[in-house]
């Protein structure tokens, strides 16, 4: 297991490559923690750099 912080698109990219091969880890094993901590440097780098506001009902409400 080589993590490394996410510091770019790049390697935001690398991580999600990575968290495919062991997304379907079974519990208990050295690749199932893997999976848990490029979940965490993914949903954290996501929050700094994309942040999603609340959202407006009224802008977002297209029926008339």
């Amino acid at each position: 297991m080589n993590i490394q912080p996410i510091r770019s698109t790049k390697g935001l990219h690398a991580a999600f490559q990575r968290l495919e091969l062991v997304f379907q880890a079974d519990d208990g094993t050295p690749e199932a923690d893997e999976m848990e901590i490029l979940v965490t440097l993914i949903e954290a780098y996501e929050k700094e750099h994309f942040p999603i506001g609340p959202a407006d009902p009224v802008k977002n409400n297209h029926a008339c």
